[in-house]
């Protein structure tokens, strides 16, 4: 039945407990691999992420669940593979569930069943029997240089290939850092000429899902948004979703606190890294980065698995000037606040004494308060010898 519209508030409605097949005279109803009820939590809480209402993710739950849902080809490029290695270990819900009953993954260039010819001639039926409704993603950057001789498959390169299938997309989606901005492969030298994918196209919007890899969670919510109304979301500048790219890592960090509080870890393996104390002088690009890596994890582990979480500093892979182009060790360019650089040392936490730069700012600081206390009492003094003289 359509859920649509179905006030999700009110538990005692008997058609939204319908759509969640809870009424218990009910059969359990079966959407692919999940339960009905399962797919209305998945597609609730995808919902919640984007900012959006239950109710969206009913709306969310109906498109996933039709039958006619548009098919997704995915191209690959110069990459790892390893956007498609994160999507492998989605759980919620399982590989098999996402790829052939939440979207419609028609073709694979890793994940096919078929090979070579075979292949490659149901790609082609795919996009012209659905030209104008599929979905093309993208995975790895596209090399330009020399017409792009460096990356080919089927005997095309993969610029002609990217412009092929784009031409018939109803959206593209670049996943990863190599799609969105060429990647790795494209830090100088970039011998390769390698491009995101939106430079092969232009003229054309082209989704960006960056990351190394980025959370499928963010790329399942992109296309479960654009299956249900058939536009893509919010994007920022940089044609990322602002859902997932909209806040910096900064903001959401386990370790601020430590950073407010001016402890750092100096060196990896050091009292200050052991005890979790903010990474950012170890080269942390969190604070210039925008991404949800800590609201949402890896691998659904849930909180600490991310990189800051297990001790290394970010690097900013979801920035175009950031991820492959700014060394690790240098420090980020703070987008909010920046700390100061002579806080006391590590040791001095523990009880172990204060450094001589600290002890001469706290001895600044405490010989300007009595100067200023003493001009106060001095200006004070000489207001009442005034007053007294206009009373006399």
């Amino acid at each position: 039945m359509d859920c649509v519209g179905q006030d999700p508030i009110d538990d005692q409605d008997l058609d939204f407990q319908r759509c969640l097949g809870d009424r218990p005279d009910d059969p359990i109803e079966r959407v692919g691999g999940m339960t009905r009820r399962q797919l209305m939590q998945f597609c609730a809480s995808v919902a919640a992420t984007m900012g959006l209402s239950t109710a969206a993710g009913i709306r969310m739950a109906e498109a996933a669940s039709a039958p006619a849902r548009p098919p997704v080809i995915w191209l690959h490029g110069q990459e790892c593979t390893g956007c498609t290695e994160s999507l492998l270990r989605a759980y919620h819900p399982t590989l098999e569930t996402l790829l052939l009953d939440v979207i419609s993954l028609d073709y694979h260039d890793t994940l096919c069943v078929g090979a070579g010819k075979q292949a490659l001639d149901y790609k082609h039926k795919i996009m012209e029997q659905h030209r104008g409704k599929y979905v093309l993603v993208t995975e790895g950057g596209t090399p330009t240089k020399d017409n792009g001789i460096y990356c080919k498959v089927g005997g095309k390169t993969q610029m002609q290939l990217v412009r092929e299938a784009a031409e018939g997309a109803a959206a593209t989606i670049a996943i990863g850092s190599c799609a969105s901005w060429g990647g790795v492969q494209s830090a100088d030298p970039n011998p390769t000429g390698a491009v995101g994918t939106h430079e092969v196209i232009p003229g054309k919007l082209v989704i960006n899902i960056p990351g190394c890899p980025p959370n499928p969670y963010n790329f399942l919510s992109t296309v479960l948004y654009l299956l249900t109304f058939k536009k893509p979301p919010a994007l920022d500048e940089l044609a990322r979703p602002k859902f997932a790219y909209g806040r910096l890592i900064h903001e959401n960090c386990e370790r601020r606190p430590h950073f407010d509080a001016g402890r750092f870890a100096l060196e990896f393996g050091d009292q200050g890294h052991r005890q979790g104390f903010c990474l950012y002088k170890l080269g942390c690009k969190g604070p210039e980065t925008y991404a949800n890596c800590p609201a949402i994890g890896f691998g659904d582990v849930g909180f600490g698995s991310w990189p800051v979480g297990t001790g290394h500093p970010c690097f900013g892979c979801t920035e175009k000037e950031t991820g492959f182009k700014k060394p690790i060790h240098a420090l980020a360019t703070v987008k909010t606040l920046t700390p100061p650089i002579a806080f006391p040392d590590v040791a001095a936490q523990k009880g172990e004494g204060m450094s001589p730069g600290a002890a001469a700012i706290i001895g600044g600081a405490a010989g300007l308060a009595i100067g200023a206390g003493a001009l106060f009492l001095k200006q004070m003094g000489e207001k009442k010898d005034v007053q007294d003289s206009k009373d006399a």
